[in-house]
C-alpha cells in the first residue's frame, strides 16, 4: 500500500476520533442543559463519552486498519515504532503529521458547529475550567487533579492502551478481535480517567482541541505529548521483553 494512501487513512481515522470522541463530548455530554431540564441533567455523561471515544477506535480499525494499521494517535505509532511494528525515519513523521492534521480539522469542524448555536460567545467558551473537550491539569483538570496526577494518569493509562494494542495484534492472538479489544480498551480507558485530565493517551486528540482554545490549553499541551508517547514506547518495550516470541518457544 502506498504511503500516501496510508497517511490519508491516517488522517480520515483521526478526523472520525476526535469529531466523533470530542463532538460527544461538547454537544450531547451535558444535554439538555439541566438548568432547562432538571429531570435529565446529564445527557449521555462520562459513560457515553467513553464509548463514543471506543467505538471511534473499533469503527476505524475495521474500515483502515488493513490499509494503514489504524494508528490514530502518535503515541501509538511510536509504541509500534519501539515495538518493532513499524518503521521510523519518514513513514512515523509523515503518519504523526497526518494524525495532528485530522485532529486539527475535526476540531476545526466541531467549532465551527458550536459557534453556530444561538447565543454563542467566544470568550464565554474559552473561559470554562474544561472547555471544547480540552484536555487539563490543576485548575483545567475537571476533577481538579494536580499536575504529579495527571502525568501519572496519562502514563499508566497510556501505557496499559499499548500493551492491549500489542497483544491483541500479536501473531499468537486470536485473528480478527484486534479491534473490539482496543475500542473495548479506549472505552475503559476513558471511563477510568475523564474526571482526571479529560484523557488524551493521544497527543493528536488534544493538539485539535487546544489550537481553539489557546492561552492555558497550549502552555500545558506539552505534557499531552511527552507522557502518552513515552507510555506508549515504555508498553511495547515491555511486551517484546516479557511476552514477545522467542525462537525456542515451542508454540512461536
Amino acid at each position: 500500500m502506498p504511503l500516501t494512501k496510508k497517511c490519508l487513512a491516517e488522517f480520515m481515522g483521526t478526523f472520525w476520533l476526535v469529531f466523533g470522541g470530542c463532538g460527544s463530548a461538547v454537544f450531547a455530554a451535558a444535554f439538555p442543559d439541566p438548568t432547562k431540564d432538571p429531570t435529565n441533567p446529564f445527557g449521555i455523561g462520562f459513560a457515553g463519552v467513553a464509548l463514543a471515544f471506543g467505538l471511534t477506535v473499533l469503527t476505524m480499525a475495521y474500515a483502515i486498519g488493513h490499509i494503514s494499521g489504524c494508528h490514530l494517535n502518535p503515541a501509538v505509532s511510536f509504541g509500534l515504532w519501539a515495538g518493532k511494528r513499524f518503521s521510523g525515519g519518514k513513514d512515523l513523521a509523515l503518519y504523526i503529521g497526518s494524525q495532528v492534521a485530522g485532529a486539527i480539522l475535526a476540531s476545526l469542524v466541531l467549532y465551527l458547529i458550536v459557534s453556530g448555536k444561538t447565543g454563542f460567545d467566544p470568550v464565554a467558551f474559552r473561559s470554562g475550567s474544561n472547555p471544547f473537550a480540552t484536555n487539563g491539569y490543576g485548575d483545567h483538570s475537571p476533577g481538579g487533579y494536580n499536575l504529579f496526577a495527571a502525568v501519572l494518569h496519562e502514563f499508566v493509562l497510556t501505557f496499559m492502551f499499548l500493551m492491549v494494542i500489542m497483544g491483541s495484534t500479536d501473531s499468537r492472538a486470536p485473528q480478527g478481535f484486534a479491534p473490539i479489544a482496543i475500542g473495548l480498551g479506549l472505552t475503559l480507558i476513558h471511563l477510568i480517567g475523564i474526571p482526571v485530565t479529560n484523557v488524551s493517551v493521544n497527543p493528536a486528540r488534544s493538539t485539535g482541541p487546544a489550537l481553539f482554545i489557546g492561552g492555558w490549553a497550549i502552555q500545558q499541551l506539552w505534557l499531552f505529548w511527552v507522557v502518552p508517547i513515552l507510555g506508549g514506547i515504555a508498553a511495547a518495550l515491555t511486551y517484546n521483553n516479557l511476552f514477545g516470541e522467542s525462537p525456542s518457544d515451542p508454540n512461536s
